[in-house]
């Protein structure tokens, strides 16, 4: 009897393919591919340019910026003198290996050490598409309330690491850390969480340790298949 494969099992299987050839690609290079998920406004990009400032000294960095129209998110990263591509997706809610791989075409061999993928603003989307990366890393602003892991549970499942950004405003909000810790861990038990704030820097020491060693992995694991 015939299987019948729907699309988009099909665009699925057909986007593992490209993320495959993506994630050899770094392997080879030993750099490290982090792709960031969050709603929109949640603070990618404000993130994004304080860890930015902290690491580009130290090591190689180039950015991917995923939106769906604008320009402005790369503007901001290319104010900091670190390369960049903005792939515009035109109305499409999400990045995919393809995209991926033109956008490192486009930056060039570098060498890189680092690549940030700052994903589409969405949720649900975004966890569906292998892109190659090391690792997917989560991001819930506390002024989106505490009940997004518990409504949008794949990419809570998936991340490697979730960031809670915006910190500084928690005394100022109803957010219970406490309820948001236990939806994420009953989703992904092992996963670490770090409480952030741009503005103030708490939890970017944090994060960028993290950063550094999964980094300091990747060219360890690189050294021994050399």
């Amino acid at each position: 009897m015939e299987i019948k494969v729907v699309m988009g099992q099909r665009l699925l299987r057909a986007n593992e393919e490209v993320a495959q050839k993506v994630r050899e690609r770094l392997a080879r290079s030993a750099c490290l591919m982090v792709n960031l998920i969050s709603s929109p406004g949640a603070g990618k990009t404000t993130l994004l340019e304080a860890t930015l400032k902290r690491l580009k000294d130290r090591w190689r960095i180039g950015v991917i910026e995923g939106d769906v129209y604008t320009v402005r998110d790369a503007a901001r990263i290319a104010h900091l003198e670190v390369p960049v591509v903005q792939i515009n997706t035109a109305g499409v809610c999400h990045l995919n290996a393809s995209m991926v791989t033109k956008a490192l075409e486009e930056l060039g061999e570098g060498p890189f050490d680092l690549i940030f993928v700052e994903n589409v603003g969405n949720l649900v989307c975004p966890a569906e598409f292998d892109l190659g990366e090391d690792a997917k890393v989560a991001l819930l602003s506390v002024t989106e309330g505490v009940d997004k892991p518990a409504k949008y549970p794949l990419v809570f499942e998936q991340a490697q690491l979730v960031l809670i950004t915006k910190g500084d405003l928690i005394p100022y909000l109803e957010f219970d850390l406490g309820e948001v810790e236990k939806d994420v861990h009953r989703l992904n038990p092992e996963v670490p969480i770090i409480v952030t704030s741009a503005k103030t820097g708490e939890g970017l020491e944090a994060w960028c340790q993290w950063l550094e060693e999964r980094l300091r992995q990747k060219k360890e694991a690189a050294s021994v298949t050399a």
